[in-house]
């Protein structure tokens, strides 16, 4: 018998860390993927995961630790060849510890990732996204968070891993105004930024008053928003949006944007202007505080009832 316990923290530390110096968000899904895995061994075999010994993840555990995910746990095809890819890099770097287990190993390396057609990835149109920006109660410090955190993703398309991961350090407003971002494969980025969507991120800066190794748009307690919780808010203010426009917006946006997936075919240039004041800000932490006033419509932009009407007028052109 061959524990998997020192061969899984050799994965980490050794594969992982020191020799192929993979990104965090890497780790944090291999992580995720095999502590799944090694329930439900544990949840199989009766052992708790410092006494699964190889020989209790063949090839038919992880058949069926495959096929709890889709029905189990009801993750998608492309999510399940995620996990699948995980479980391949800790097997194949098994494979030259323990030949031992070279069949088993084998076996497992067979099991083949699963075909899935690719949806066509669709996007908001300028009045669902200013529906989606007018669904965010200003009044409230969330609020005024949220339709700064909505606009930039609209404006810039960046991925939620890096949307979270902005500090107020990697936005530069004035000439040459742009949000900087370490992207997938350690490739940084620079994103232009339009006056409008400045506009709004200097009066969230001014009210949220973080250093530059802070987040730039935290929680209430001023740690990152996770991906679930801008899952949650896209999706809170979708269906508030929706009812404004009589349109089914939050079952058009995705749960998570992959990729460079813009909310809008092209940047979006919400009607604003800056003349908005501020009161004195909160506390020095730049949490929650006093209200501070946000830049609003121009007179004579479409008020609630036209953009409604715009909105029906899109729907119907897209059924026919």
């Amino acid at each position: 018998m061959t524990s998997i316990a020192p061969t899984l923290q050799g994965f980490f530390t050794e594969r992982l860390i020191s020799q192929r110096r993979v990104s965090p968000a890497t780790i944090a899904s291999y992580r995720d993927s095999l502590k799944l895995l090694l329930a439900f061994a544990q949840q199989r075999t009766g052992k708790p995961p410092n006494a699964l010994d190889w020989a209790d993840l063949d090839a038919k555990l992880i058949t069926a630790f495959l096929q709890h995910l889709e029905t189990g746990r009801h993750n998608n095809t492309r999510t399940r060849n995620l996990r699948l890819t995980a479980i391949r890099s800790l097997f194949t770097y098994a494979a030259l510890r323990h030949p031992e287990h070279a069949a088993l190993i084998q076996q497992v390396l067979a099991i083949p990732a699963k075909r899935f057609g690719k949806q066509l990835i669709s996007f908001l149109t300028e009045p669902e996204i200013d529906a989606l920006l007018a669904a965010c109660d200003l009044s409230r410090w969330e609020g005024r968070r949220d339709r700064a955190l909505l606009l930039v993703a609209a404006q810039t398309g960046l991925r939620v891993s890096e949307l979270t991961g902005l500090t107020c350090g990697d936005v530069t407003l004035g000439v040459g105004a742009s949000v900087r971002c370490l992207g997938k494969g350690r490739k940084h980025r620079a994103v232009p930024l339009t006056t409008p969507t400045q506009a709004v991120l200097r009066v969230w800066m001014t009210e949220r008053a973080g250093r530059p190794g802070q987040p730039l748009f935290p929680t209430r307690t001023g740690r990152r928003l996770s991906a679930v919780a801008v899952q949650r808010l896209v999706r809170q203010h979708a269906a508030d949006a929706a009812l404004r426009c009589r349109h089914p917006l939050h079952q058009r946006l995705p749960a998570r944007r992959h990729g460079h997936q813009a909310a809008s075919p092209r940047p979006h240039h919400p009607h604003i202007h800056t003349a908005g004041t501020l009161p004195p800000r909160g506390p020095a932490t730049g949490l929650p505080g006093k209200p501070v006033t946000m830049p609003t419509r121009r007179p004579g932009t479409l008020d609630s009832q036209a953009q409604d009407q715009a909105c029906s007028r899109h729907a119907a052109q897209a059924s026919a």
